[in-house]
């Protein structure tokens, strides 16, 4: 049975998730990658080194953003946010950013690009040592879709 998110169920799937789906276009081409990301309840923030991502999203700032949570493929939940590209350039954004990257809840396995800093997990003082671009999404608009398995279907 499908059915449609409501705002506290889409919360609840990008809060307790830590990979999402970023969509971006510019110069005719579409891209979407795969990216790690903290949530903080008014943006989606990442960070990312130069590649064709952060060209294509300098170029347009308009993105999509895309998080499941899948049990299996008759239980899942889809939330999809359309929002702006904002790089944290000036020194208190770009750590506040890394704060609230380095406060998220992760695996005890995880990548390397997951990994700020070479003490990760423990904090560190000296965010000028952590490379790569911050950057954040604000969320213009959020919808979610669901299924649930119907066991009504297996009654027989």
């Amino acid at each position: 049975m499908f059915d449609t998110l409501s705002d506290k169920q889409m919360i609840d799937v990008v809060s307790n998730n830590v990979i999402g789906r970023l969509g971006c276009h510019a110069d005719g081409k579409t891209y979407v990658v795969p990216i790690s990301y903290a949530y903080d309840g008014d943006y989606i923030y990442a960070r990312t080194f130069d590649g064709m991502k952060l060209t294509m999203m300098r170029k347009n700032p308009h993105v999509c953003f895309q998080v499941d949570r899948m049990q299996n493929m008759a239980d899942w939940e889809s939330v999809i946010i359309w929002g702006t590209f904002e790089e944290l350039t000036d020194e208190a954004g770009r750590t506040n950013g890394l704060k609230i990257l380095l406060s998220r809840i992760l695996p005890n396995i995880s990548s390397k690009t997951v990994k700020l800093t070479p003490e990760w997990p423990f904090p560190t003082n000296d965010f000028n040592r952590i490379d790569g671009v911050v950057f954040r999404i604000h969320i213009k608009e959020m919808t979610g879709r669901c299924e649930k398995l119907d066991l009504d279907l297996y009654k027989r």
